[in-house]
């Protein structure tokens, strides 16, 4: 239990981690859950807190249960707007609705850090300190899954995909088809929808996650009744169940994973990766290199590496219904006195007791130059002065 910041009126935002090795860097994917972002639809707290009991109850028990602990860093928020649901209402206690508070990619709106709301503000700080893959928040009121882009540029009503389309929709399809009625709906085929072509939102969320912190995230609307008697939970949680389940462990049975690193030392990069073709691109984590990207299967995609001081590296795959494993060595880029050095000398200075080592061959460079120069001035100056004297004939 951690908590993430605190809402306007000092309620600590808790959040859940399941996992086998908690508060422990791996080289897994990572995925939160975040519900009670409107105060005013409470089923998605309630379902959340009723996934972590079943997870943590059913571990070691049931293959998915145990799939998802030991693979995955799950993380579960089940109220991100705390003051908002004691108040029975859809702003917070400034009466704001969180999900129009982030920056936007159309419009300047939100664009002032110090403005955000407390509760904004907590999950920004978050995704700077964990590197998600994927995420989900919950709401109610309808019953589809929801996908970017939620806006367009110029605020009218159509279908706006991202550039990782296909695979959002291979998502919210995961969850619409393991729910036990969301994919039948007669609104929205399949159970899912693009947000701007159901109506156009700004400052939200899902957006703001996918273009800033490279984490893929749906919304969710889980019921159509937003404030249901809680006679209704247990039915409402083993409708969700699978589909909430299956979201997350799409995280290890699908997509691309692997590390990079470098040939001449072996050390972990937190290089850039690149599908051709797809606008869109995502980091591996800093200490251990490691990176899961997500992607529809079924795809001839061609998968790039790039690394600052590195040559970029690249590989072609068929993506089929399982997940695949890609690692990259990527080899640094040799300059002309790297080359000279590894050719004449046997050189292993890390690197920055190398750059040292250059200063200290420049400077010593330097002064020999000069004093070189100044050795042949003085040479010099004896046969320039007889020089003149013949000519002035003294």
């Amino acid at each position: 239990m951690i908590s993430i910041g605190k809402s306007v009126l000092g309620v600590p935002l808790w959040v859940m981690e399941i996992s086998d090795k908690p508060g422990k860097e791996e080289a897994e994917p990572a995925f939160k859950y975040i519900g009670n972002v409107h105060g005013d639809e409470p089923v998605g707290r309630e379902l959340l807190i009723l996934l972590a009991n079943w997870l943590c109850d059913n571990y070691m028990k049931d293959p998915l249960a145990t799939l998802i602990v030991d693979n995955v860093h799950l993380h579960i928020l089940p109220s991100m707007n705390p003051d908002g649901f004691s108040l029975r209402r859809r702003g917070n206690a400034n009466n704001i609705d969180l999900n129009r508070d982030f920056p936007d990619q159309f419009f300047p709106i939100n664009d002032d850090p110090g403005a955000h709301q407390p509760e904004t503000k907590a999950i920004m700080h978050w995704l700077e300190e964990m590197h998600f893959t994927a995420s989900a928040s919950l709401h109610g009121g309808a019953l589809v899954a929801n996908y970017p882009w939620d806006g367009t540029e110029n605020k009218r009503k159509y279908y706006y995909g991202s550039p990782d389309d296909e695979t959002f929709r291979h998502m919210a399809s995961i969850y619409s088809h393991s729910h036990h009625n969301m994919s039948l709906s007669e609104e929205f085929p399949g159970g899912i929808t693009n947000g701007a072509y159901w109506y156009p939102i700004y400052g939200g969320m899902q957006d703001w996650n996918y273009l800033h912190a490279g984490c893929f995230e749906l919304t969710l609307e889980i019921s159509d009744d937003k404030w249901p008697n809680a006679r209704e939970l247990p039915t409402l949680f083993e409708y969700n169940k699978m589909s909430m389940l299956n979201l997350v462990a799409s995280l290890v049975k699908t997509g691309i994973h692997g590390r990079i690193f470098s040939s001449d030392e072996g050390r972990p990069l937190p290089a850039l990766i690149a599908i051709k073709g797809i606008n869109s691109t995502i980091h591996a984590r800093e200490a251990l290199a490691d990176y899961h990207r997500l992607l529809a299967p079924g795809g001839d995609y061609e998968v790039v590496a790039t690394m600052p001081g590195y040559k970029s590296r690249s590989t072609r795959i068929m993506l089929g219904e399982e997940a695949m494993t890609v690692d990259f060595v990527m080899d640094p880029v040799i300059t002309p006195i790297n080359s000279f050095l590894q050719r004449g000398w046997s050189c292993s200075l890390p690197g920055p007791h190398l750059e040292v080592f250059f200063i200290l061959v420049l400077v010593l460079v330097s002064v020999f130059l000069c004093f070189l120069l100044k050795r042949r001035v003085v040479l010099n100056y004896p046969k320039q002065r007889q020089t003149k004297r013949s000519v002035l004939g003294v």
